[in-house]
Order: C-alpha cells, then structure tokens, then sequence
C-alpha cells in the first residue's frame, strides 16, 4: 500500500502504521479471528466510496447521488448469494454483535426465552452473556458442553430446549473446535416450536469453501462477520429465509444503524468473489489441515487439548492443566518474541476470565501467508520453547529473532 499522502499529512500516524506493518511481517499471528485481507480489499476500504452517505437500501435510499453505489451494494448481496445459497442477504451490518442484535430484535420480544451457547464453554458475548444486550434483554437459557467429552451434548441440548420452550435456538461460537450438528439443530428448533439461528462468524469461510457442512438450508436466519475466515473487510451480514427478509431489513435500518459504510460493502463484493474462486477451497482446505497439524504437534509436546482435537480453524489448549502456566502468562510470554494468541477460559475453568487456564488459537492467518503442514511444527516447537523459557530475557530474545526470521519468510498480503 501506498501510505505516501499520509507520510506527508501526518508523520506520526504515518509511523504507527509503518510499526505495525513490520509487526505484522515479523511476527506469527495466531489469534483466531484474525486474517490478511488481499489489496485489492484493502484498496476499497480506503476508496472514495467512503465519500457518500446512503440511509436505506438500493432503490430506496433517503439521500441522493446513489445509483452507482446501489450498484456496489447489490453486487455484494448477489455474490454473497451465489456463495452460500441463501434466499435474503443483508450486507449492511457494520460488525458481528449489531448484526446478531438485528436479529434478535426481528425474531423476538424483550423478555422472550433464548436457548444459547454459553461464554464459558466456548460461545459469545452476544449469546446471552449477563453483562451484553442479549443477557440484559432477553431471557437466556445456556446450553454447556459435556464435561467428558468437552463437545456439545444434543441429546442434553433437546432436553433442555423441550422443557424450556425457548422462542430462539441460538447456535455458534466463538472458542469451540468441533463441528455442529446443524440437522439436529433444525430438529430440536421444530419440536419445540423455536426460531433456529446460526452465528457462523468464526467458520463462514471455511462454508463459503466447501470445508464444512452449509447452515443455510437448515436455519431461518444465519449472521456471520465478513472477516476473519472469510478474509474480507471488518463487518458483518445477515442471511435469511425470505419470510423473515422485511423484519431482518427493518431491524438493520432503522432499527439498530443509520448509514451503511459503503466502502466496506464494495470490499465485502471483492471478498466474496474472490471466495467464489476455486482457490478458497484449497485456502479451507488448508487452514483445516494447519489447524489439525498444530493441534498434534502440540499434543505431542504435552499440552492438553480441549475436546482432543479441532475440524476447524481453532482450539483451546488448556496451558495450565498441562504446564501450570495460566492463560494471561502465556499470552505475555508469547507477545514478547512476536507470537500474538490470546487467553481464553476452557469448559468449567476454575480459573477467572482475565486470568484463565486456557489460550485459543487459529490457522487461518497464517494459512493466507503460505504456511503448511511441516510450518506448524515449527509453531508448535516455537511456542512451547517460549513457554518453556518465559521468565529468562535472554532465552526469548534469541527465540524473537528466530521468529522473526521464520516469519519473513512468507509474504503478508498488502505489505509491500
């Protein structure tokens, strides 16, 4: 990218974004949600079209001077369609949780019972947790994971959805490695009479490549970001059933946004066709295999991992059950050679949220590099040397420059 314009204009700014730049270049990048968006993404999130405000949707817009952008718009809706075979598709939302409020906010009334994944197990804020909209205006019934097997119990989720009635079944998360059943979701949501809505965020282009099985012909509503596998811009849409298009629209706007970013939506449409591409399958296909490949290194060396494997992107290694260090510890070691995880409760942690006994980690970053199978040994062999020297300054010193060399082996998309 070409930062020429804001080197002259602001040279401090200018500096942040040429620090972070070498950051990203030198370091392993391990977080789960994360990704490297192509240029041609980052390109159009800093396009003129970041210029025009247009409330409302194509050919329907409160403001003037829209006809180009209706035309940005609908490309990303049919694109998204033709990628996962959804009916309605809503690319407005500007980020995972207002999305997931529009729904909510479609489908229910304040107070109504939600049958929902909780944090603690491995589901999100916007699933029902006490402290976000959802736990404090709706009635949230959790749902856990067995704790044997650590996966999710569907004979217990019926259970529970058939003695609470719920008016929503809520599926997706946020730290869980295993596949969902979506089938049986659709199952229990009709026995019971309840709305079946899928949160696909972290796994929706590991759908959008052919990895995993598709939620669309089984819920009435799906949300997902358009990031992290997906590998577009920061943001979100919803997918739905036709019958429930006009609520999903009224409850984006006006319920819960004014203006779309319309510059994010353009990157949105370039995303999704670049996903289109057969090369995407092969991406998937990829970050699944490094995501298992990591596990298995690590398993080898000791760590214990949550539910004993992943058919994703991610999984939850229980650091402190395996080497008594916490989550936090771990987090602060590996920040310190350029390892960027993050620290993450594991299924009936006893340990406390900011300081747990779990870290998460995904592949689909360093997938997008060119990273394979034989690299996540080295990962692997990088973070538990790491852990292993955590208080010796010297030790992780000369672990950093490893890191560093190893990384800028692979080329990260838009760094120069």
């Amino acid at each position: 990218m070409n930062y020429s314009a804001i080197q002259k204009e602001d040279p401090r700014v200018y500096e942040i974004i040429k620090r972070e730049e070498q950051r990203q270049k030198e370091g392993i990048e391990l977080i789960a949600s994360e990704n490297y968006v192509s240029t041609a993404v980052l390109t159009a999130m800093g396009s003129i079209l970041t210029n025009k405000y247009s409330e409302g949707y194509p050919g329907k817009r409160y403001y003037g001077g829209n006809e180009i952008i209706d035309q940005a718009e609908n490309l990303a809706i049919e694109r998204a369609k033709e990628l996962f075979g959804a009916e309605h598709v809503n690319v407005q939302p500007l980020s995972g949780s207002p999305a997931n409020l529009a729904v909510y906010m479609a489908l229910l009334n304040p107070g109504d019972k939600v049958l929902g994944f909780s944090l603690d197990q491995g589901g999100h804020l916007s699933h029902g947790h006490p402290l976000n909209f959802s736990g404090k205006l709706y009635t949230i019934i959790p749902y856990l994971v067995d704790k044997q097997t650590e996966r999710i119990d569907m004979d217990e989720v019926e259970a529970i959805a058939m003695r609470e009635k719920p008016k929503m079944i809520l599926a997706g998360f946020s730290a869980y490695s295993r596949s969902l059943d979506w089938e049986r979701f659709r199952a229990i949501a009709d026995k019971c009479g309840a709305f079946l809505f899928a949160d696909i965020a972290h796994i929706a282009g590991l759908i959008a490549g052919k990895q995993l099985e598709n939620p669309i012909p089984f819920c009435d509503v799906v949300s997902t970001t358009t990031h992290k596998t997906l590998r577009g811009p920061r943001g979100a849409m919803i997918m739905c059933r036709e019958q429930f298009a006009s609520a999903i629209d009224k409850a984006v706007f006006p319920g819960v946004q004014g203006g779309p970013h319309d510059h994010i939506n353009a990157a949105k449409a370039i995303a999704y066709g670049e996903a289109l591409k057969p090369e995407f399958a092969e991406y998937s296909k990829n970050v699944i295999a490094n995501a298992r490949a990591l596990a298995t290194a690590l398993a080898a060396k000791g760590y214990r991992i949550i539910s004993g494997g992943t058919d994703n992107h991610l999984m939850l290694v229980d650091v402190f059950g395996s080497k008594n260090i916490t989550g936090k510890e771990a987090e602060k070691a590996l920040e310190k050679v350029g390892i960027s995880i993050n620290k993450n409760m594991i299924p009936f942690d006893p340990r406390k949220p900011l300081d747990p006994s779990g870290i998460r980690l995904g592949t689909p970053a360093l997938t997008t590099r060119g990273c394979g199978l034989d690299d996540m040994k080295t990962v692997a062999d990088l973070l538990d040397e790491t852990l292993m020297h955590r208080e010796d300054e010297a030790a992780l010193a000369a672990i950093r420059e490893k890191i560093k060399k190893f990384s800028l082996r692979f080329p990260v998309p838009g760094i120069e």
